[in-house]
This record gives structure tokens, C-alpha cells and sequence, in this order.
């Protein structure tokens, strides 16, 4: 190099050759030589060379081949796309089930996903008498309650041809011989599965969905089996904590499958005493099993598992080492154990302590009649007894090592309670393990604190532990039987009472008159209404009669009402002295008296059909209010009726001390005037009882109501005929040629 640098001649000829490589024309060559998938560029200052285009790969002169990103990029469009490849580029599309959030092809760098399709929503995705499943890319249908799959698998797609057929043992619950066949063909097919684990499995899988009542006792019977299992197995069941925890998994899916709300409709078709034997057997198989398995743990150990709608949490611990107090806390409430306190000598052993917490069981222990809670109904003076919190449960084994000296606990309200007016209870579910008999008892347990939200309570033993509630606004049940007779026999009194009214107002042609017309029509309503409430005011197997019945009642006893109105309307024109056309005056009363209640039912049954009739009675649903749709217009013409007797009484007045109006006059004035006060206050005073009895439910309201409402025809029987004195007359005319009537009416 050094030589060359000496030598001019040289170095001449190394500038032309460096001249000739800056040369603008040899670059123009290079770039001429690009392939056509290419482009010639420099990049980062160096000279220019060719480079293939986006979405293509080669040396960029002599070839440039197409990049299949579809291949060379994994999961380039994610789990939920598929990808096509182009020359030169790609996109995506959402595979099926699914679908895009912009443009159906697209690129993962824009913004686009692919979302779930609900396919669900459109509502005839599965076939009649079934349900839809959505899930992620895809869904499934299962049958509804008391309908099995015509494939025999539970979960099916439409597209198979599969229906759902109705259930051949729908109605197996009611046969003591079919529920025993079915308990029998279920616990022999459990009998292969001698494995704990696969038991437990095989009980969880079949009883997710709707199930029938039997179909519910029978896997009950199943889980009974598989606790006497483990029982068995106890001493030889040494395995891993992992195998433990997974079977105490698959125990509470199984009994959450069995007690969650969907299944309550399964539960309430059952007797009484066949639920109450069922749900007792499997409340102390749970119980059972789970400390079963707790006790093979030889290690201390804590495991909580949970379910939907329940939650169970087990503690094996050496009684050495034990805590003053043993706590858990599940859904909200809180439960603590407080053992006797015993020398540490005598302290030796292993202990298993297992809490239950269950969600809906509630309304299946709920029992109609309970002998075991007398002493608390009379407490609670007539209230329908309910279990207001969710049922939590604590049981120890082995009890002489660990030995309980009281337990308390706090659990929440399912629905506030108001401490004047509301009893609350602190209750256990008593029964014994070998008939399986239980009901709610209170002995033992205390109340220590009550607030609207929830109540601390202390027992001195353990089970099954809830809150019971008697509400001031009850259903009154203890009181059904007595309110039903007393309504029964007024509504018969009144019925009679009534006829002889309509006899009376048509029979006698001297009292004949505007006012014996009016009160002829309204005992004609009533009459009505009262024969319509006593025949079918249960009839409510029947949905549409049933509605139909309702619409009639409130019919009729709007009509009752109208003419009331027209009695105080009658009376108001008759104290200002309106000169009017009778015949004129009588057909405008018949359009107002039957027009405006059918005016009122019309626009109704128009608007809320559906509210006519209710689960229990044929009358109007207190839903929504609608209830109003009668005691509205009933009050307006009350009030009504109040206003035109207070210008009566005005004008009455007014006129007596100033003019003097003939005694006659002014003696059949006060004669309307009183009959008319008598039924504004029969009916008012009737319906008034009835808006108090919906606003506050108490054992008063209810007989005060039921006494007005079912006598309130033979109130009217007393006011308008008895105490008539131009009835009175007539009847003494008519009865005074008879020789055993004549002494009496003397």
C-alpha cells in the first residue's frame, strides 16, 4: 500500500477506478436489474440495492416469492380466526360460531376481533320443549323438566334430529311402587361403580339439568349408597390429599345439582313427608360423607370448596393444638365452635370439624305443618312460619375427643325483618338418623341479638342451623281454616239475606219508587258477586276461567258500587228540588249503574289480562298494582258519595231553619238520607277493611274484613227492609189475615 502511495502513476489509476464505481450511470444499472416483485432503494446510507416488496421474499433481482404468512406466522389470526393466504398478503375470517367486530376480512392489526355468536337470542335455535346453552363458538340444547331426548344423551344439537319426548316417569312421585322401581334400577346401575371418585362422578353428571321428583329421590338414595361407601372404606381409604379434596369436589357438585333453585320446582311436587324424609337423608349424607373423607386426611388440613349454591369447608387438626375458638365464615355468615375446656393430659387425637352452607333450601324445609315450632307460632301469634336466612351446618368427629360447649352464629336476613312487628327465631332441624323424620325445633338455641339485617344466635349443640320468621304480615295460615268458615257461612247468610231484599222491592207496589229501583239493582249486583265469590272464587286449576271468574267479581262489585253513586245522586237531586223526566232519569241510571264497571273492566282486561286470577284465589293480582283497577273507581265514588251527603246535610239544614219545609218532606228526606248513609257505610266501610288488610297484613285486619265483607248483605237486609218503617207496614198487611203470623208482627 505504502508502494502505491509513492507511485503517482498509480494513484491516478485508483481515482479513475473508484470514479468509475460512483459512476450515476452503473447505479442506473443496478436498479434496471430489480425484479419486478422488487424495488430499488437504499437503506440506512448505504448504495442502493433491490429488495422484494411487502409480502414477498427473494434476493430482489432474480426472483421474489410469495410469503405464505398463513404458514410461516403461528396463529396468526388467533384462536377464534382462520387464515387465507394471497399473493402478497392474507386475511382473516371468524371461524364458525363466531362472528367479526368490523369487516368479515380482515387483518389482526386493525382492530377487528371475533366475537361469540349467541345463537341462544334468536330463540329457536333448539327444538320445542327444550332449552338453549350458549357457548363459546357453539351451544347446545338439553329438554326441559319432565321431557327426556329422543338420543338418550342429555346434552344434543338440533341439527341430529333429536326431540324431546315427554318424560315417562312425570308423574312416578305420586306412585309409591313406581318411585320404588326407579330408586331400585338406579342404585343397580351404581352398584358397578365401587370407586368412590367414579360414583361421585357418574351422580354429578346425570343429575345436572332439570330432573324429575323421582328422578331427584333416586339420586338421593344414590348418594346415600355412595356415603355407606366410604364409610366401609374409611380405615383402608389412605390416599393422597389431592384424591381427597378432588372426591369432596365432586360430593358437592353432585348434592349442588340436587338443592339448587332450578330444582325446587322437583322438590315442591313431592308429599310432604316423602320431602321431608328425602331432603333430611341427604342434609345427613352430606354430613356424613364429608367428615368420612375429612378423617382420612393424617395430616392437619383446611379445604373449602364451592358451589353455585353452596359452599362446604372441612379442618382436621390435631385437639392439642386446637384454637380457644374455631371460626368459619360462608356467604356473609359467620358460625363459631367454642369447645369445654378440658386439662391438656386429656388432650390427645385427631379431629375432623366440617361447616355446610346451603343457599335454597329454605322453601323445602319449609313444612305446612310443623308440631316442632308450636311454642314459637303461639309466640308469633298467627304468622305463617319461614325460613329467613340460609341454613348453615356444623358437625365434629370424632365428639368425645373434641367436645362442644356452645356454638353461636350469625346469619344474614333473606329478607329484612322489622324487630317490633316480626318474630324471629333461632332454630335447628331436628331428626333422627334412622327414619329420617325431621322438622324445625328451638330448644337448646337462643336469640342473643337481632337487627333488621340479621340475628346472632347461640346453641349448645350442633346440626343444621336457620333463622325462622313469623311476619305481622303474614299469610295468616294458622287462621285460613276459621277466616274460610266464617266466610262460607256470611256469604250464605248475606245470599239469603240479599234475596229477600230483591223479593221485597219487587213484590210491594206501594213502596214502588226511583230510590226501590235503585236499591233493587244494587242487591241484584251484589247478589251477583257474593254467589259468584262463594262457587268460584277457588276455582283457580283453570287458568282461563279462573280469569274469568275474576273479571266478573269485578264486574259485579263495580256495578254495587255505581248504584250507590246513584243513590247519593238520587238523593242530591231530590234535596235541591231538579225537576226531572223519571223514564229519562231511569235510563240514564241503567247506563251509568251497568255501563261504567264494564267500561272499566274492558279497558283492564285490555291492558293487564293476565292480572285476572292469581295462583291461589280468582280475584285480581295485587301485581303491579293492579288490584287498583277496583278499589280506584271504589274509592272515587265513595268520596263522591261523601261530598253530595255533605251539601245534603247542608242543604237540609239550611232549609229547615230558614223555610221550614213541610214534615212529610223533610221526613223522607232524612228516611233516603239514612238508608243511603247506611250503605255508604256497609260498602265503604267493607272495602276500606280490605285496603288496610292489603296495606298491612295483621290477624285484625283479616277478620275485620272478612266479617264486613261476608254479613255485608244482611247489614244492607237490616237497613233497608228491617229497619224500614214502610216495609214494615207492608209486611204487617201482608202477614196480618195469617193467625200465626199475625201475634208476631202485633
Amino acid at each position: 500500500m505504502e508502494s502505491l502511495l509513492k507511485s503517482p502513476m498509480k494513484l491516478v489509476l485508483l481515482t479513475a477506478w473508484l470514479s468509475s464505481l460512483m459512476d450515476p450511470c452503473s447505479l442506473a444499472n443496478i436498479c434496471g436489474s430489480c425484479h419486478r416483485l422488487a424495488a430499488c432503494k437504499a437503506l440506512n446510507g448505504s448504495n442502493a440495492a433491490c429488495f422484494c416488496k411487502h409480502g414477498y421474499t427473494g434476493n430482489g433481482k432474480d426472483f421474489c416469492n410469495d410469503d405464505n404468512e398463513c404458514q410461516n406466522v403461528t396463529n396468526i389470526c388467533g384462536d377464534r380466526g382462520s387464515c387465507t393466504n394471497t399473493v402478497g398478503s392474507y386475511y382473516c375470517t371468524c371461524i364458525s360460531g363466531y362472528t367479526s367486530t368490523g369487516a368479515a376480512k380482515f387483518q389482526p392489526n386493525d382492530g377487528t376481533e371475533c366475537i361469540d355468536i349467541d345463537e341462544c337470542k334468536s330463540g329457536q335455535a333448539c327444538v320445542t320443549n327444550s332449552h338453549c346453552h350458549n357457548t363459546n363458538g357453539s351451544f347446545y340444547c338439553t329438554c326441559q323438566r319432565d321431557y327426556i331426548p329422543t338420543s338418550g344423551t342429555k346434552h344434543f344439537h338440533p341439527g341430529r334430529g333429536v326431540k324431546c319426548k315427554e318424560h315417562p316417569q312425570k308423574y312416578c312421585h305420586d306412585n309409591i311402587g313406581c318411585i320404588t322401581q326407579t330408586v331400585n334400577k338406579t342404585l343397580e346401575y351404581m352398584s358397578n361403580l365401587t370407586e368412590p371418585q367414579s360414583l361421585l362422578n357418574e351422580i354429578a353428571q346425570r343429575t345436572s339439568g332439570e330432573l324429575t321428583s323421582v328422578e331427584v329421590i333416586a339420586f338421593v338414595e344414590a348418594l346415600c349408597r355412595s356415603a355407606s361407601t366410604l364409610a366401609a372404606e374409611e380405615k383402608d381409604y389412605a390416599v393422597k390429599p389431592s384424591v381427597i379434596n378432588s372426591t369432596l369436589t365432586k360430593l358437592v357438585k353432585a348434592v349442588n345439582n340436587l338443592v339448587e333453585k332450578d330444582e325446587l320446582v322437583a322438590w315442591s311436587r313431592m308429599k310432604e313427608d316423602r320431602r321431608e324424609h328425602t331432603i333430611t337423608k341427604l342434609l345427613h349424607t352430606v354430613e356424613e360423607s364429608a367428615l368420612t373423607l375429612a378423617n382420612t386426611h393424617r395430616a392437619p388440613a383446611e379445604i373449602e370448596i364451592k358451589a353455585s349454591e353452596m359452599e362446604l369447608k372441612v379442618f382436621t387438626f390435631d385437639v392439642r393444638h386446637m384454637k380457644a375458638t374455631l371460626s368459619a365464615s360462608m356467604g356473609g355468615d359467620q358460625i363459631n365452635l367454642t369447645p369445654k375446656l378440658r386439662p391438656e393430659a386429656e388432650r390427645n387425637g385427631s379431629v375432623s370439624v366440617v361447616f355446610v352452607r346451603y343457599d335454597s333450601i329454605g322453601d323445602i324445609l319449609k313444612m305446612s305443618s310443623d308440631p316442632g315450632v308450636t311454642d314459637y307460632s303461639r309466640r308469633a301469634e298467627a304468622g305463617e312460619i319461614t325460613v329467613n336466612s340460609q341454613v348453615i351446618a356444623a358437625a365434629v368427629k370424632p365428639a368425645d375427643v373434641y367436645q362442644l360447649d356452645h356454638v353461636t352464629f350469625v346469619l344474614k336476613h333473606n329478607q329484612p325483618v322489622d324487630a317490633a312487628a316480626d318474630g324471629t327465631s333461632c332454630a335447628f332441624w331436628k331428626y333422627e338418623p334412622g327414619s329420617f323424620r325431621g322438622h324445625w325445633a328451638t330448644n337448646g338455641c337462643k336469640r342473643v341479638h337481632v337487627s333488621s339485617n340479621a340475628t346472632t344466635c347461640s346453641c349448645n349443640h350442633l346440626t343444621h342451623f336457620a333463622i325462622l320468621m313469623s311476619s305481622g304480615r303474614a299469610n295468616l295460615v294458622a287462621h285460613n281454616t276459621i277466616l274460610t268458615r266464617i266466610t262460607q257461612l256470611g256469604m250464605i247468610i248475606s245470599l239469603i239475606c240479599l234475596s229477600m231484599c230483591i223479593f221485597t222491592f219487587w213484590f210491594f207496589s206501594e213502596i214502588q219508587s226511583t230510590r226501590t229501583t235503585i236499591h233493587k239493582n244494587l242487591c241484584c249486583s251484589l247478589f251477583m258477586a257474593e254467589f259468584i265469590f262463594l262457587v268460584g272464587i277457588n276455582m283457580n286449576t283453570h287458568k282461563l276461567f279462573c280469569a274469568v271468574i275474576a273479571g266478573l267479581l269485578h264486574y259485579f262489585f263495580l256495578a254495587a258500587f255505581s248504584w250507590m253513586c246513584i243513590e247519593g245522586i238520587h238523593l242530591y237531586l231530590l234535596v235541591v228540588g231538579v225537576i226531572y223526566n223519571k223514564g229519562f232519569l231511569h235510563r240514564n241510571f241503567y247506563i251509568f249503574g251497568y255501563g261504567s264497571p264494564a267500561v272499566v273492566v274492558a279497558i283492564s282486561a285490555t291492558l293487564g289480562s293476565k292480572y285476572y286470577g292469581t295462583d291461589k284465589v280468582c280475584w285480581l293480582s295485587t301485581e303491579n298494582h293492579f288490584i287498583w283497577s277496583f278499589i280506584g273507581p271504589a274509592c272515587l265514588i265513595i268520596l263522591v258519595n261523601l261530598l253530595a251527603f255533605g251539601v245534603i246535610i247542608y242543604k237540609v239544614y239550611r232549609h229547615t231553619a230558614v223555610k221550614r219545609p213541610e214534615i212529610s218532606h223533610y221526613e223522607n228526606i232524612r228516611s233516603c238520607a239514612r238508608g243511603a248513609f247506611a250503605l255508604l257505610f256497609v260498602l265503604g266501610a267493607t272495602w276500606t277493611l280490605g285496603v288496610l288488610h292489603i296495606l298491612n297484613e295483621t290477624t285484625l285486619t283479616a277478620y275485620l274484613f272478612t266479617l264486613a265483607n261476608a254479613f255485608q248483605g244482611m247489614f244492607i237486609f237490616i237497613f233497608l227492609c228491617v229497619l224500614s218503617r214502610k216495609i214494615q207496614e207492608e209486611y204487617y198487611r201482608l202477614f196480618k189475615n195469617v193467625p200465626c203470623c199475625f201475634e208476631c208482627l202485633r
